[in-house]
């Protein structure tokens, strides 16, 4: 019992924190989404359910969550792959390798504000790179953010290169953590190149990318800050992401009770999605 008072006492600075910052909001959330609110945000009748049966009826909310999938869609299996190819070739002792991972993991150090401006030049229709490099090839501009069919795109793969960098230096590091006595051995036994990628790099990293898939799918539900830089939630609400709406509903429309609603339930999705990703992927992953 001493033991456990003594734990408690060096949990207690953390327990604080996350009760203030982490589980209140989430029971404050959950106890608006019960009611409907004046401007500044106060209760002032009990609705029950009504919050979600109107959300689950709207049309924008369901326009908002199939968004939201086709973004994660986007952003997910693209941007792992792309960091899991550039950290396999990173891990390879060449001469002047140290560059190539400093320019690899740059992305890390970009905020969101500053490559969603990036970006938003480069996506201009008139001067923006991108359609200038088109223009080279006689094809018609794009117009990337403005046009319904392409802003969603352009948008993630904003959101891909922004998350290359941290999924990068996970990746590599979980590469480099691989003993060398293994290859060593492959070798020896006659294992080429793709052998000795399929059959002992990918399994060895899978809990590294394991992670790093969880993170950024929980990452591309959340995805907030490019959104409201480049787009709006615009055009025709084709970006209109959930947590996008959830700011408008909150901090533009002032339906406070519809905006935690809508957090309580893309609360739950994320947490559906979790516990298949694990139930799923777990079994596939290689614990040395």
């Amino acid at each position: 019992m001493a033991n456990f008072g003594v734990g408690m006492l060096y949990l207690s600075p953390m327990l604080v924190l996350m009760t203030v910052f982490t589980f209140y909001p989430i029971m404050k959330t959950l106890y608006y989404s019960f009611f409907a609110t004046n401007a500044k945000g106060e209760p002032v009748l009990f609705v029950g359910l009504d919050n979600y049966t109107d959300l689950l009826a709207s049309d924008s909310f369901r326009t908002s969550m199939k968004s939201t999938f086709l973004y994660v869609l986007y952003t997910v299996p693209v941007g792992v792959a792309l960091a899991l190819f550039l950290a396999v070739i990173a891990s390879e002792k060449l001469r002047g390798i140290e560059f190539f991972r400093v320019i690899f993991s740059s992305t890390i150090g970009v905020s969101v504000a500053a490559g969603s401006t990036i970006f938003m030049f480069l996506f201009h229709p008139s001067v923006g790179f991108l359609n200038h490099a088109l223009s080279w090839f006689g094809a018609e501009p794009i117009k990337w953010l403005t046009d319904p069919h392409w802003a969603l795109f352009s948008v993630a793969v904003t959101s891909i290169w922004m998350g290359l960098g941290f999924n990068f230096i996970i990746l590599l590091g979980g590469l480099q953590g691989i003993p060398e006595d293994i290859y060593e051995s492959a070798t020896i036994d006659g294992a080429g190149y793709w052998t000795r990628l399929f059959r002992i790099t990918l399994p060895m990293v899978s809990p590294s990318l394991f992670f790093v898939i969880i993170v950024t799918v929980i990452n591309s539900f959340q995805s907030f800050g490019q959104i409201d830089i480049l787009t709006q939630g615009g055009p025709a609400e084709s970006t209109n992401l959930i947590v996008y709406s959830i700011f408008q509903n909150a901090f533009i429309h002032y339906k406070f009770g519809l905006a935690s609603a809508q957090a309580i339930l893309l609360f739950l999705v994320v947490l559906l999605v979790t516990i298949v990703q694990f139930k799923v992927g777990e079994k596939k992953v290689h614990y040395q």
